[in-house]
């Protein structure tokens, strides 16, 4: 997904999901390892994380303070 947009993505991995997810660690690896550009990874279940990582961005990108 991040590959075909020209905005940054925020990748929030589950604990849950299909088949052998191993508690999350699959995808965390899978999000980790992505060779495209624009992608902030947080950790497992980590959304106030993520959340907090898209607040971030949106400040910058409005012209507030860092």
């Amino acid at each position: 997904m991040a590959g075909q947009l020209d905005k940054p993505v925020v990748a929030v991995p589950t604990s849950v999901g299909y088949g052998a997810n191993f508690g999350g660690l699959s995808a965390l690896l899978t999000m980790i390892n992505s060779c495209a550009t624009g992608i902030g990874v947080v950790n497992i279940d980590n959304g106030f994380g993520g959340g907090y990582l898209a607040a971030q961005i949106n400040r910058l990108a409005v012209g507030g303070k860092s």
